[in-house]
């Protein structure tokens, strides 16, 4: 019995791929997560993302330009353009705080959070009713004993990283 599924499994398989290329069938797999018809979206504008936080850390902003237009560029077969384009990426950096987590027996908090949050606007030049207005949230906590100009750095880095991921999966990603 098994040799006959042996026999018999390679073959159907063969014949339901011809089937379907005969009719007219595709079949895609995109592995990078980007849910876009390319002969339809070929341009992307991102805009700067300024910071409007009570809190400013001013190397935030290029941190996270950069690691957005990076993703973008990893990710997907958009041209990033500076003029109108078929899609529209803009925002602001809204959300910069501290706030203590975990305090001790004797009132004193043993971690600190960094939270971002970013506001994004994007717009679908080419389909309606896929815009998004929407703000996102990430935070990364830090043993309070150390200073937050020392793990600053780092932690804007991953929160960055953590953002963009977000973001492209409501965007772009369109999950």
């Amino acid at each position: 019995m098994r040799s006959i599924f042996k026999f018999i499994t390679p073959k159907l398989v063969i014949l339901a791929i011809m089937l379907c290329s005969w009719q007219g069938c595709t079949i895609s797999y995109k592995f990078n997560g980007a849910a876009l018809d390319y002969n339809v979206y070929r341009t992307i504008f991102v805009s700067d993302f300024p910071i409007r936080a009570a809190l400013v850390y001013p190397p935030l902003q290029q941190t996270f330009e950069n690691e957005l237009l990076d993703y973008i560029s990893r990710n997907t077969r958009l041209q990033i353009v500076d003029t109108s384009a078929d899609l529209q990426l803009e925002g602001e950096i809204t959300g910069y705080s501290l706030s203590p987590q975990a305090v001790t027996e004797d009132a004193y908090a043993s971690r600190t959070r960094l939270t971002i949050q970013v506001r994004i606007k994007y717009t679908d030049n080419r389909q309606e009713g896929k815009d998004i207005d929407q703000t996102f949230s990430a935070y990364r906590d830090f043993d309070s004993s150390e200073m937050i100009t020392d793990v600053q750095d780092d932690l804007c880095m991953q929160i960055s990283k953590e953002l963009v991921d977000l973001i492209f999966n409501a965007t772009l990603g369109n999950w």
